[in-house]
């Protein structure tokens, strides 16, 4: 089956429910951010005590002045914050950041597309349910749930005290229970687990956009039916 058939199909489905599309393209992210703020909530069992803004534009156009290498602006470009919201301790000095959530554009951007990758497998399962196998259907829910799960993962923008208030992905898995030092070791591999979780949700859309249940007793039986059989079903 060509590409150009299947890019079809993921067309079709996607403009069958546009609203749909649109509501978990948008929605997610901001679901998203709101479950990390509840999960610090629920955790600390702490309000937070201040806010932050960022000159974000300011701060990515004197990094690209200041910068001459484009291989060294692109990792000090994507950790560039927007605002920030968390707890402060004031029992020592001038205070210290106990917890926070961070809004990186880079980031929210990433989330974005993974929002979307996520609306198009939902379309694409709801417009085929009837045309497909059951296996077919449960694997691609299977792969784009897996790879949901890893971006949605190496995509937290969090900050803990005891993880040195090193921003990172890690610390939403220290903060769920996971040892510190494990979750450090963990981040040097946060690039392929992104990566890995994108190719999952890549190979959900293509399964699911593969031909229906009729296509293929069509193509089976025209085959069946190039030879002439006998009665016990031999071809003569």
């Amino acid at each position: 089956m060509s590409i150009a058939e299947r890019t079809t199909r993921i067309k079709n489905a996607v403009r069958e429910r546009p609203r749909l599309w649109l509501a978990v393209t948008l929605g997610f992210p901001v679901l998203y951010y709101l479950g990390m703020f509840a999960a610090l909530l629920i955790r600390f069992q702490a309000l937070p005590n201040y806010i932050n803004t960022y000159d974000w534009i300011g701060n990515v156009a004197e990094i690209i002045r200041a910068t001459p290498a484009w291989s060294d602006m692109w990792p000090i470009f994507t950790q560039e914050w927007l605002f920030e919201v968390g707890r402060m301790n004031y029992d020592y000095g001038t205070g210290i950041s106990e917890w926070s959530l961070y809004i990186v554009p880079v980031r929210f951007f990433v989330v974005t597309a993974l929002a979307a990758g996520m609306a198009t497998i939902l379309t694409l399962f709801l417009a085929r349910r009837t045309q497909c196998t059951t296996a077919r259907m449960n694997g691609g829910a299977a792969a784009g749930g897996l790879g949901a799960a890893l971006v949605g993962m190496t995509n937290v923008t969090l900050a803990w005290v005891v993880c040195c208030s090193t921003p990172s992905w890690v610390v939403g898995l220290a903060i769920l229970g996971v040892g510190v030092s494990t979750s450090l070791w963990l981040e040097q591999f946060g690039w392929w687990i992104e990566y890995a979780g994108f190719a999952m949700l890549l190979i959900s859309i293509y399964w699911l956009s593969g031909n229906p249940i009729a296509v293929r007793d069509a193509n089976a039986a025209s085959d069946k039916n190039t030879y002439p059989q006998s009665i016990m079903g031999a071809p003569r």
